[in-house]
């Protein structure tokens, strides 16, 4: 099934839980998060393929949410390490997030391996993805700075926004989905090679012009105004200002807008950017323009970032951080930016001396629409063929 087709399928909630040649959905039984349990599973068997028994054997588990849990595994057969995210599945409805994995395909996006279905005493169904195992998060990497009361390093700075963005753009314009949980916790990097891969697909969603999405998404020092507004009608510009929260952030040490509720989010907002416009309040949410703000003064970006900061990465995060959804700049043109031009250098370079990560290698559709001066902003002449 083409990616434009099964887009439809997942839009219309029609596509089945066990239609993907790759992803056989077997169901066994077992708790399987305790350390030292191995859970067996059969993959292939259809389309002529030989059926096989993949085991995992748990290791620890690595993350907890609302959701469920996530755990380190290693596969037996094959000795990878993978992260298997075990979540409680309602019999009733298909899973949002298989769907969208299925279809993901790109080197900044966490990778699906596969799936299964598992059964408890209770009769509880639960869906296993089975994911590549990144081993650290951005979130962490950034904390060990802050421990050493040192500011991260501009390149991996550089590094990571320009990945994350890469990565959305893909999202955004190649499979038309809205990730609505960019922070710190859900970017995955690769410590020896820097390789950024986003995950936690669990709250994206394909954005229908017209129809309402719930605006109480996103976690809260990375929520975009209009979320915070009760906006239902946004658009993948909310991505966007949680990049300019994630990259302000890792270029302070901390969250720039670290509020303790909705309320105070405004709050910390409008103490930076200055009270929104009514032009500004009808962009986010038409229905609050008769509210009454007392009146801020924005305050100046330069006095945010201390004096050497570079002034490229403060253009940037002021353009990601604008209250009119359609004035943020997407992800595209976020890669384009000068702020990114140190890694297009034919010279670039690890600190350690080793290669960058890929950057450049952007298929036909992930540059599709873009104009030749964008393509070739994008593009370094060295990394032409």
């Amino acid at each position: 099934m083409n990616v434009m087709r099964r887009l439809k399928s997942i839009a219309s909630g029609r596509s089945s839980i066990s239609s993907d040649p790759v992803v056989e959905t077997t169901v066994i039984n077992g708790n399987g998060t305790e350390t030292g349990q191995i859970i067996s599973t059969i993959v292939g068997g259809q389309n002529g393929q030989p059926k096989q028994t993949i085991s995992y054997m748990a290791e620890r588990v690595v993350g907890t949410g609302s959701f469920g849990v996530v755990f380190q595994a290693k596969c037996l057969e094959r000795g990878e390490s993978v992260a298997i995210k075990k979540v409680l599945q309602d019999k009733r409805y298909k899973n949002r997030e298989l769907q969208i994995m299925r279809i993901l395909d790109h080197p900044n996006v966490v990778q699906l391996k596969h799936c299964f279905f598992s059964t408890t005493d209770k009769d509880e169904l639960y869906l296993n993805l089975v994911l590549e195992y990144v081993p650290e998060t951005v979130y962490r990497v950034s904390k060990h700075y802050s421990r050493m009361n040192q500011h991260m390093p501009i390149l991996y700075v550089q590094l990571y926004a320009y990945q994350i963005c890469r990565a959305l753009n893909y999202l955004h314009h190649v499979v038309g989905v809205c990730h609505r949980d960019i922070k710190p916790q859900n970017l995955l990097v690769n410590p020896h090679t820097h390789r950024l891969k986003i995950c936690d697909l669990g709250s994206a969603k394909m954005l229908v012009p017209g129809e309402p999405n719930i605006s109480y998404i996103c976690s809260r020092y990375y929520r975009a105004p209009e979320l915070i507004f009760g906006a239902t009608e946004y658009t993948t510009a909310i991505d966007m200002w949680s990049v300019g929260c994630v990259m302000a952030e890792l270029l302070l040490g901390q969250p720039l807008f670290p509020g303790e509720s909705g309320v105070d989010q405004l709050v910390e907002i409008i103490k930076i950017l200055g009270t929104p416009t009514r032009e500004e309040i009808k962009c986010m949410n038409p229905n609050y323009t008769e509210f009454k703000f007392p009146q801020i003064k924005a305050h100046p970006w330069h006095k945010i970032f201390h004096k050497r900061m570079p002034p490229e990465a403060v253009d940037l995060v002021s353009r990601l951080l604008q209250y009119s959804p359609n004035l943020r700049c997407t992800a595209l043109e976020a890669c384009a930016h000068p702020f990114f031009d140190d890694l297009r250098d034919p010279n670039a370079c690890l600190p350690n001396g080793r290669a960058l990560p890929p950057l450049f290698n952007f298929t036909a559709q992930e540059l599709a629409g873009a104009s030749t001066e964008l393509q070739q902003r994008l593009i370094p002449e060295h990394a032409r063929t």
